[in-house]
C-alpha cells in the first residue's frame, strides 16, 4: 500500500513556488485561525478608530473609509490566490482521475486473461470427463 502511493503520480509532481505558497495561503485563509483573527483585528480596528473619534481626533473618521480599503486590498489578493489554489485541486484531481482510468484499464485486462485461462481450464475439465 505506501509503495503505491510513493508511486501515485500525485507525488511525483514538482510544485513551483508560488503552487506551494498558494496552496499553504489558501488552506490559512480557508481556517478557522484566520476567521477568528480577522474577526478580532476587525473589532480592535472599529473599537480604536471609534474611541479616537470619540475624542476628536480623526483617524478614520468617515464611516470607516480606510478599512474598507484594507478589507477590499485583502479581498483582491486572498480570491487570486484561492483561485490559483483551486486550480491546483482540479489539476490534482484530473492525475488521480488519469492514474484510477489507467489502473481500472489494466486490471480490465488482467480479469480478461484470467477469465480465458479459467475457460481453457475448464475445456480441459470437461475434456478429460
Amino acid at each position: 500500500m505506501v509503495r503505491e502511493r510513493l508511486n501515485h503520480p500525485i507525488h511525483n509532481i514538482n510544485k513551483t513556488f508560488g503552487q506551494t505558497s498558494a496552496d499553504a495561503v489558501a488552506s490559512f485563509i480557508g481556517s478557522w485561525t484566520f476567521i477568528i483573527i480577522f474577526l478580532i483585528f476587525i473589532m480592535l480596528w472599529i473599537s480604536a478608530n471609534t474611541f479616537w473619534i470619540l475624542f476628536g481626533q480623526k483617524w478614520d473618521s468617515q464611516p470607516f473609509v480606510l478599512l474598507n480599503l484594507v478589507l477590499a486590498a485583502i479581498t483582491s489578493i486572498q480570491a487570486p490566490i484561492i483561485l490559483m489554489s483551486q486550480n491546483r485541486e482540479v489539476q490534482r484531481e484530473r492525475l488521480i482521475a488519469e492514474y484510477d482510468y489507467s489502473v481500472n484499464r489494466k486490471s480490465e485486462k488482467e480479469i480478461g486473461e484470467i477469465k480465458k485461462q479459467l475457460e481453457r481450464i475448464e475445456r480441459k475439465l470437461n475434456e478429460r470427463r
